[in-house]
């Protein structure tokens, strides 16, 4: 599929307090979550860059030394091979999320 409206995308289950919405290709992989609240992922890295931008809600996200608080409309990068993870609070979260594969 080419095209989305994320106020409408059917989301479906991924993992137990998160539902969602993946389309990938040769190079990327694209991904709409929602993240119920109080959930939290593993500190991780991997070889490849990933973004995303916060669409609803608000998210802890840590990358590396650096920890923020984001809130709609912002945004985060994460390097490739740089440690990160992710907490939501008391609010449900939609993100939209682009990680780049490797070839």
């Amino acid at each position: 599929m080419s095209f989305w409206d994320i106020r409408t995308l059917k989301l479906g289950d991924f993992q137990p307090g998160i539902r969602s919405k993946i389309e990938s290709g040769k190079n990327l992989t694209m991904a709409v979550m929602e993240i119920a609240p109080n959930k939290e992922g593993t500190p991780h890295d991997h070889p490849f860059d990933q973004c995303g931008i916060v669409i609803e809600g608000e998210i802890q996200m840590s990358v590396g030394e650096e920890k923020k608080l984001l809130k709609p409309m912002e945004t985060y990068f994460i390097p490739a091979g740089v440690t990160h993870h992710w907490k939501t609070l008391t609010l449900p979260t939609k993100i939209l999320d682009v990680v780049m594969k490797l070839g």
